[in-house]
């Protein structure tokens, strides 16, 4: 899974050392590519309107779509949506926490 940061301000600097403080905390920085970019192209392609902008793909299922735009969102929206997406996409089927923390086992 890729992990894609649209934008030059300061913001989407401050996003990318959220995303990754998560990543890290979560133990997924091995598992997800993280890349920030301002190129015209992926702007159009995506309709990006406001930055900064947090974009995942996965080029297995050839899913590109943006999560946040516009806002610089608290570590533990970050985390939620990261649990939310590789738990949910992964074989384990179990939150980090381990089952009883609310995942389907």
């Amino acid at each position: 899974m890729k992990v894609v940061l649209f934008g030059e301000w300061d913001k989407t600097k401050q996003l990318e050392e959220k995303v990754k403080m998560v990543l890290t905390e979560l133990g997924l920085v091995d598992m997800v590519e993280l890349k920030m970019t301002t190129d015209e192209d992926y702007k159009k392609e995506l309709d990006i309107k406001e930055m900064p902008a947090l974009i995942i793909e996965e080029e297995s299922i050839d899913f590109k779509d943006i999560i946040f735009e516009g806002l610089v969102p608290e570590e533990d929206e970050l985390k939620s949506m990261f649990v939310s997406i590789i738990w949910g996409w992964s074989e384990w089927g179990c939150a980090p926490e381990g089952c009883g923390s609310g995942c389907s086992c």
